[in-house]
């Protein structure tokens, strides 16, 4: 299954993965990625996604949803979690 990644802890993972979004031209301030799962080939990225008060999304959370995806992207094709 995953005979082309390399095996990768999660907490190694999320410091990498909040690197990238640190850097990403798309960064907004408290964009961070706090949980990583693993579903089949894709590694699922999770963190605060900024809803307003009534418990619906932002500007921001539509950035955040779109960052997570791009890392789902971006390391699901070099990684999977070791555990």
């Amino acid at each position: 299954m995953h005979e082309n990644t390399s095996a990768i802890s999660r907490e190694a993972l999320l410091i990498e993965a909040n690197k990238v979004i640190r850097e990403h031209e798309d960064y907004m301030h408290g964009m961070l990625a706090t949980e990583v799962e693993q579903k089949g080939n894709v590694l699922v990225f999770r963190g605060e996604f900024f809803m307003d008060e009534d418990g619906l999304p932002t500007r921001k959370t539509t950035a955040v949803f779109n960052m997570f995806k791009h890392l789902a992207h971006l390391f699901s094709e070099k990684y999977h979690l070791e555990d």
